[in-house]
């Protein structure tokens, strides 16, 4: 399910914009927690939802990072995953509609 092309560009935005914020902080002038994570975040709902709502249940307002950045991962995984049911899905229904010969 994560071999096909709509996956392979949904983990690969996700994962650029990982590492834009994960260097951004080191090239950046001012490192005074800007908000850069958060786009990481929204390529991920609605799946990290309810991740950060786990998260706010278990810690309360103050989430470790490693929760944030591993919500992150599992959230990008299971809708790549998803993307991919879709996406084998939509092929199963063109491969049925598609008229097979009558060899004989």
């Amino acid at each position: 399910m994560f071999a096909n092309p709509a996956s392979a560009v949904y983990l690969g935005l996700v994962a650029a914009a990982m590492v834009i914020a994960a260097v951004e902080p080191l090239l950046g002038e001012n490192s005074d927690g800007s908000m850069i994570w958060v786009w990481p975040a929204l390529f991920t709902f609605p799946v990290f939802g309810v991740v950060a709502g786990l998260g706010e249940a278990v810690f309360g307002g103050a989430a470790p990072a490693w929760f944030f950045v591993g919500g992150i991962v599992v959230s990008a995984l299971a809708q790549s995953l998803a993307f991919g049911a879709v996406l084998d899905s939509l092929r199963g229904r063109q491969r049925r509609r598609v008229p097979r010969p009558h060899g004989g």
